[in-house]
């Protein structure tokens, strides 16, 4: 057997020897600064130790399938230069770290670290080495931390590979021709993790159920370079109400009731879980409670009851301007009301958030944003630092289930954040940005796929109420489908996720086999596995005023995990690399010199283009992705109707597609908790398709031949062919040739610096480049004219005229005779 290695994923043991899980297909979903972050498409498990030695045990096959039903394959991700735990900020930061600090950590990496390869292919001074600043992944979003730890003091660092699961999506924002990347990452707890009912409230140590970090960031596709490029991001979260609660489904009700576990007078598991934000996020911490206010029978209002008294308990120990902000909002109460719009009152809610927050973006305040400040801008919060803008604080979303209420508010609050983003790199001139506009309805398709996504992931079924639904504008026919999905949802709660459960309590290393010990399947609850405190008695205690950890209230309303300091500093390590390995090799990453392109797969051509898919095609429209369209000048949408035209259409491969479910009935399912009563139209499902060619029988076929050539006629040759054998030779030598020219080790280098210089061919390397940046161009020659020229045109604008000589008078004669007489 073959196997092509991409990556390792884990090491596990069950009662038998170690297994090696193995990625061996992935496929490129986004890139950050030239940074390429890859979804796991295919895995392989092979079992370490000999057949010969094996001793085989009766119950491993069942714990393999067990293990294996959780698929590597559907929603997680990786990189290996990028760290998908944390932050575009954090990581930024750590970038801006001075290097006199890790002076000590260097030297000190550099004689404890156990390498193998040890100095392999590089040279001691100068040559190929480089050295980069790695931090310590934020474990709570890594799924395979528990998986790598018995290995991960044994083995070389490059086997260890840190994955994340929940949603990557990212697609173009072509403004003019300029690119924009917008791209959404949503990172999963692996703590607390598990099914829609089997997981409510919060464990005893803070963590909270369907706990999401979302995170947007937009960039300049234009210049990738994190230290020339320009990058901001916004993140939020959304998680279930931090206490002791569940719901019994053993009752076979559609919504089971609500049910208080533990008595908490002293807010323990509220405090713990703000502690853990206030250390990574900052003041202030908003929370928008989105659950019902107003029920007949109390029913959802038991959270909103306790989750008040807990906050107004934690808050009289905060100072004032700390303090944690509490705003509830019945969003099923406005949805089912006619005289107001639901959109509108969370625009509301979204400025006052982002105001208080801020966002994140490495550049400073634009000039022209100085000389014409906006006044929503000028009450942007935020930490403001010579290098840009800091987040500090986030937002945190909850309903009951965190799923279809709860997106759309997030996408809410991400598009006024992708406003002010936009607005900051100089892009647009006022933070405001309107629906029914392509830059809007490209970011709501993300915001859709995410939602999709991580829905399946927690309740086993896709979004039902979307945008659309709230803007009553979603079709009636998606009324009499929901019918179906609610019985969807129903069935997958009742009977299948207990077996997922199982399969993420294995995975996470929640649940270790060992022999005398209950098996899995036999033990009749797994509380006292998430629940680990409730075992023993805690020796010590937790104070109930100071609740916070020490050293986080001083550097508020910075992050805790942001700051410099001793503690920080030790989650840094300075690692070693070769400029030509893939996790730096820029260039060779983004263009492939060694493979056979083609354009249908190149991930930056593939990827959802504003232009492409949703601009409308007729010629002489206005091509800004900010210019107010409306339904039936979209991309997706001038096509025209199905009733008078036969469409064929391909089906893309995005980079930020949701898995489609097995059968039509799991394509969406009822919202959470607003079934029966509560609903509302539902909106289409978002299907990321695009439309590459349509036969009309009617006038409109002269359009489309205008828009769409053939290649002949564009080229001179046509490109489907295949290419000639003697092409394909040539091709090969090319291949070879690149190959070889970075073949450069320590000998080749010594022997150049024997020899006469002017006997030896230098090759030089085509990926070194000066900075992170995959393109480098020379600056352009300009010639004394126009330096005057331009001169001349900056003391204009100053006041200082020049004056005007013969032809200067003679031209403006011949323009007042042309115009006006």
């Amino acid at each position: 057997m073959r196997v092509i290695l991409k990556a390792n994923a884990s090491f596990v043991r069950f009662l038998e020897g170690y297994y090696i899980v193995l990625i061996t297909k992935r496929r490129k979903m986004a890139d950050i600064g030239g940074h390429a972050i890859y979804k796991i498409e295919d895995t392989n498990m092979i079992y370490i130790p000999n057949d010969s030695v094996r001793v085989s045990h009766p119950d491993e096959a069942r714990y393999l399938r067990i293990f294996q039903n959780v698929d590597l394959s559907s929603n997680f991700y990786f990189s290996y230069s990028y760290d998908l735990s944390h932050s575009l900020q954090y990581n930024l930061t750590v970038l801006r770290m001075p290097l006199e600090i890790l002076k000590t950590e260097t030297a000190q990496t550099r004689q404890e670290s156990f390498d193998i390869f040890e100095d392999e292919g590089l040279s001691t001074q100068g040559g190929n080495g480089v050295f980069g600043i790695c931090s310590k992944p934020y474990e709570k979003y890594v799924w395979n931390a528990k998986l790598l730890e018995v290995v991960r003091s044994a083995v070389h660092r490059d086997w260890l590979l840190y994955i994340i699961n929940g949603f990557c999506g990212q697609s173009k924002l072509l403004i003019y021709g300029r690119p924009i990347y917008v791209t959404l990452i949503a990172r999963r707890s692996s703590k607390f993790a598990g099914t829609r009912f089997l997981k409510r409230g919060s464990n005893d140590e803070g963590d909270v159920a369907n706990e999401v970090e979302t995170e947007q960031i937009l960039y300049d596709a234009s210049v990738m370079s994190f230290s020339a490029g320009s990058y901001s991001s916004y993140v939020q979260v959304r998680g279930s109400v931090p206490l002791y609660w569940s719901q019994d489904i053993s009752t076979m009700m559609p919504k089971p009731p609500i049910t208080l576990d533990q008595a908490d007078p002293y807010a323990h598991v509220a405090a713990l879980h703000f502690d853990q934000m206030l250390q990574r996020f900052g003041s202030p911490i908003i929370i928008l409670n989105l659950v019902k206010e107003r029920e007949k029978r109390k029913h959802e209002r038991i959270l909103s009851e306790e989750l008040v008294a807990a906050v107004t308990y934690l808050n009289q120990f905060l100072p004032p301007e700390h303090a944690i902000i509490y705003i509830p909002w019945d969003m099923a109460k406005y949805t089912k009301s006619k005289l107001c719009n639901v959109l509108d009152r969370l625009n509301v809610i979204a400025e006052s958030v982002v105001k208080k927050t801020g966002f994140f973006v490495n550049r400073p305040d634009s000039y022209c944003s100085i000389l014409r400040p906006d006044e929503k801008w000028n009450e942007l919060g935020g930490c403001v630092v010579p290098t840009g803008r800091l987040q500090t604080g986030v937002l945190r979303t909850n309903c009951v289930d965190c799923l279809d209420r709860t997106n759309t508010a997030q996408f809410m609050v991400g598009k006024c954040a992708l406003a002010y983003q936009l607005y900051s790199l100089g892009l647009i001139d006022k933070p405001n940005l309107q629906f029914d506009t392509d830059a809007v309805r490209l970011f709501e398709e993300l915001y859709e796929d995410h939602g999709d996504t991580l829905s399946l992931q927690y309740g086993g079924s896709q979004l039902v109420h979307r945008v659309k639904t709230y803007r009553k504008i979603a079709p009636w026919t998606q009324h009499s489908k929901d019918i179906m999905q609610t019985l969807s949802r129903y069935y997958s709660n009742a009977f299948s996720d207990a077996d997922r459960q199982d399969s993420i309590n294995l995975f996470l290393g929640v649940f270790k086999p060992a022999e005398g010990k209950p098996h899995l399947w036999e033990l009749p609850t797994d509380f006292y596995l998430h629940h680990k405190n409730t075992l023993s008695l805690s020796q010590t205690r937790q104070s109930y005023t100071y609740w916070w950890t020490s050293g986080v209230l001083k550097h508020l309303p910075l992050p805790f995990d942001e700051v410099t300091c001793a503690e920080n500093r030790r989650k840094l390590t300075v690692k070693k690399f070769n400029k030509y390995e893939e996790e730096i090799d820029i260039h060779n990453e983004f263009f492939r010199p060694y493979e056979l392109s083609s354009f249908d797969e190149t991930f930056c051509l593939a990827m959802t283009n504003s232009t492409r898919d949703f601009m409308p095609k007729n010629v002489g429209i206005d091509p800004s992705p900010f210019t107010v369209r409306k339904p039936d000048e979209t991309g997706k949408s001038v096509l025209g109707n199905k009733n008078n035209r036969e469409e064929t259409v391909l089906q893309r491969k995005t980079a930020a597609s949701a898995p489609p479910p097995p059968s039509e009935e799991a394509v969406s399912s009822s919202s959470e908790d607003d079934s029966g009563t509560d609903k509302e139209d539902e909106g289409a499902v978002s299907q990321r398709s695009t439309p590459v060619k349509v036969t009309d029988t009617g006038d409109n076929t002269k359009i489309t031949e205008n828009v769409v050539q053939s290649t002949r006629d564009v080229y001179g040759v046509n490109l489907s062919d295949t290419p000639s054998e003697d092409d394909l030779a040539i091709y090969a030598r090319f291949v070879q040739l690149g190959q070889s020219q970075h073949k450069q080790d320590k000998g080749s280098q010594q022997f150049c610096s024997r020899q006469p210089l002017d006997k030896v061919i230098n090759l030089v390397p085509i990926s070194s480049f000066s900075q992170d940046n995959i393109y480098e161009v020379q600056p352009p020659r300009t010639d004394r004219k126009s330096i005057e020229i331009f001169h001349a045109h900056i003391q204009a604008g100053r006041g200082n005229m020049q004056p005007l000589g013969r032809d200067d008078f003679l031209m403006y004669r011949e323009y007042i005779r042309n115009r006006y007489m």
